[in-house]
């Protein structure tokens, strides 16, 4: 075992008893790089955070650029500082006018509980609605909201008053009702395996919000900053939310969430009590500086380069093994017979030197999630190596 090994094993806290354990030494666009000099195509951006690749050149110059100027200077909302004005008002000028006022801090998690508490203390109430299979971080809020007790159990007691319906099922929105403060919804759900609903699905859920006044979250940590196609998912399909909750690929590589609702809404937050919701490191200089660079590249991306590389791996990824491709943009999920062939591929995939992974519900697909601009030509490379895995694995069984 290597000395660098020992060290991750002694004395940093695992999340699981089977990390990949790759050790890396560097990484740039899509290639990553470990210290043997052995070079991965990287498939899942960190999970949709590294959307413009690794070691980009322009995030990179602003992080210097702010670097010398200031870091951390005070607790967020006392100070004005250049790189959070510069986000905000780049940030809400690509959103509909209702979602005109940001909240940033530190990561997903934390953007679904503070929009969570700006729920309950916008509308005085108390239920909380959320999906069956979706994932919207592991904290105790943001965990309340998860179906599958496996993965909660061991934490209880966690937060009360959140109810489930099916993601997709219109008949279950009547459960929506004048008690619920707010339901939360991704457009597609990820953790379930890149699953999508029909356009009339969400125009019907809308339109229940507006009925019970009941605010409509819109959990686009992974499928924002054009992760599907669109900036945001929700424009696939029309339909605007009341709360937008943001992190992963929005940080540009750093740190950072934010949850954005309109004006009146968010105000709330900040009387009776004042500091209703307080962070010290959210909206860090060094972050935003590397969001806004982000999003400005990001958003100049046409939908055709998304979908030109989506249909380049749909084309490619043909094979007796594979059941299905789901998903939209470049978030994927391609589906085999069983959890055990996925799980097989994924580990042949990275002996072969690429980095992909599963869906926490959904085990049976393999997830592809690559930077954004990931070359055509690492695309095929890619997909033929997953291929050869595919071949690989089921030739064995």
């Amino acid at each position: 075992m290597s000395a660098a090994r020992e060290i991750f094993l002694r004395y940093l806290a695992p999340t699981s008893t089977a990390p990949l354990m790759l050790e890396i030494e560097s990484a740039e666009g899509s290639i990553i790089t470990d210290t043997s000099g052995k070079k991965y195509i990287d498939l899942i951006s960190g999970i949709s955070v590294s959307s413009l690749g690794h070691n980009h050149t322009e995030i990179k110059k602003a992080i210097i650029r702010q670097l010398d100027k200031h870091a951390h200077v005070m607790v967020y909302g006392e100070f004005i500082q250049a790189p959070q004005n510069n986000l905000a008002e780049l940030l809400c000028s690509l959103l509909p006018s209702t979602l005109n006022s940001c909240y940033f801090v530190n990561s997903g998690t934390e953007a679904i509980e503070g929009a969570l508490k700006l729920a309950r203390r916008f509308t005085g109430r108390y239920e909380i609605m959320a999906f069956r299979n979706a994932y919207h971080g592991s904290t105790a809020g943001a965990l309340s909201l998860m179906s599958n007790s496996y993965f909660k159990d061991a934490f209880r007691p966690l937060v009360p008053g959140i109810k489930w319906i099916d993601f997709g099922n219109a008949s279950h929105l009547k459960l929506i009702t004048e008690n619920t403060a707010a339901i939360v919804t991704e457009f597609v759900q990820a953790e379930a395996g890149a699953l999508t609903a029909e356009d009339s699905f969400f125009a019907a859920l809308k339109k229940r919000c507006d009925e019970t006044g009941t605010l409509l979250i819109a959990d686009e940590i992974q499928t924002g900053m054009r992760r599907t196609g669109k900036l945001f998912a929700f424009e696939h399909y029309g339909t605007v939310p009341d709360v937008l909750v943001l992190a992963k690929a929005f940080g540009g590589g750093m740190p950072l969430g934010a949850f954005i609702a309109g004006r009146k809404i968010m105000q709330t937050l900040s009387e009776n009590p004042p500091l209703g919701h307080i962070t010290t490191f959210g909206g860090h200089p060094v972050c935003c500086a590397a969001a806004e660079a982000s999003l400005k590249i990001i958003s100049a991306i046409s939908e055709k380069e998304i979908y030109e590389r989506e249909n380049l791996i749909r084309q490619m990824l043909v094979h007796p093994s594979i059941i299905n491709i789901s998903g939209k943009g470049l978030l994927l999920g391609i589906e085999f017979e069983n959890t055990e062939i996925c799980q097989q591929v994924i580990k042949q995939c990275i002996l072969n030197g690429i980095i992909t992974d599963w869906f926490l519900f959904a085990p049976k697909k393999l997830r592809i999630a690559p930077p954004l601009n990931i070359s055509l030509h690492e695309i095929q490379t890619a997909c033929k190596i997953i291929l050869s895995s595919v071949n690989t694995v089921t030739s064995k069984t």
